[in-house]
């Protein structure tokens, strides 16, 4: 997982970095929020970030705003680092979208432990948004079978999107995960037997 630390203060910010790499992680780093911004802006941006919550430009807090206000379905696991240790501070970093929220100086323990309940909550939302995915394609297929379809009363073959004529079977095969298995109905069986004793 790609990591994005957005941090003006060069020796935290390299620290993080350390400690994250160190984990297993990936990281990319911002000196302030600006650069942050244009980060997350990129089609292969971070999914995780951890963002100091005062930097140049744009705050921690309005970066996560601004996350939440653009793609409010998209995972997004956001912390924020902040040398503020009251309740006021949590609870205002909170309600802007965040996360998690850490206080500076930070046990690196709790730290990693934090990353880990990030990363656990992104794979859990991405699995969920493929999951729900399948789900659109399948009803997409099942949709394709309502409404009217056009059959020929004499051949019965159905008349596709393309207008062309093909057996029912294979239509249906195309257009849903449904499978034959060919057998002979007593009706059809009882007049296949009538003419096999006319030809004999």
């Amino acid at each position: 997982m790609n990591i994005l630390i957005a941090e003006d203060y060069a020796p935290t910010r390299l620290l993080l970095e350390t400690l994250l790499t160190a984990w297993g992680y990936t990281v990319t780093t911002a000196v302030d929020g600006e650069e942050a911004w244009r980060v997350l802006c990129e089609p292969e941006h971070p999914h995780m970030d951890i963002l100091d919550w005062m930097m140049p430009g744009i705050d921690g807090l309005e970066i996560v705003r601004r996350l939440r206000k653009r793609e409010p379905e998209k995972q997004y696991y956001a912390i924020i680092i902040t040398s503020r240790s009251d309740i006021e501070a949590a609870t205002d970093a909170l309600n802007s979208g965040a996360d998690d929220f850490v206080e500076k100086p930070y046990d690196k323990n709790e730290l990693r432990a934090r990353v880990a309940v990030g990363f656990r909550m992104n794979s859990l939302q991405m699995a969920l948004s493929e999951h729900i995915r399948d789900l659109r394609q399948t009803l997409a297929r099942v949709n394709q079978l309502e409404g009217i379809i056009p059959i020929c009363m004499y051949c019965k073959k159905i008349r596709d999107d393309q207008d062309s004529w093909q057996q029912l079977e294979k239509y249906i095969t195309e257009h849903s995960e449904a499978q034959f298995s060919h057998g002979i109905c007593p009706h059809c069986a009882e007049e296949q037997m009538k003419l096999i004793r006319n030809i004999s």
